[in-house]
């Protein structure tokens, strides 16, 4: 079984580095849609799905998930959730991710 991500086009690029297969959605409508074509194909195990697109990635499916175990749908956060309105910069946010990762701060 396969591991796939739900994402807009902005962040596709760096999922696809990461060696995800990548499935895209421009607005809420057509990440529901393409979710439940995904969860119907039944290859996947892990379904990530970017919060900016679906908040909550399980109940826009509820009725296709009925009676399934997998795939596993995992709300992931994205870069233009984090730079919404109200959240930090882009810059603030990729030092934040670093210092979680790694432990520490890199200077670019």
């Amino acid at each position: 079984m396969k591991i796939a991500i739900l994402t807009d086009p902005e962040s596709a690029a760096g999922y696809r580095l990461a060696g995800l297969e990548v499935f895209v959605a421009a607005d809420t409508a057509e990440a529901a849609e393409r979710l439940a074509n995904l969860v119907e194909e039944d290859a996947y195990a892990l379904i990530a799905v970017d919060v900016a697109l679906l908040q909550d990635p399980y109940e826009a499916v509820k009725r296709q998930m009925r009676g399934r175990d997998l795939p596993v749908l995992l709300p992931a956060p994205s870069i233009l959730s984090a730079l919404k309105e109200g959240g930090e910069d882009a810059e603030a946010y990729m030092r934040r991710l670093i210092i979680e990762t790694m432990g520490y701060e890199i200077k670019l």
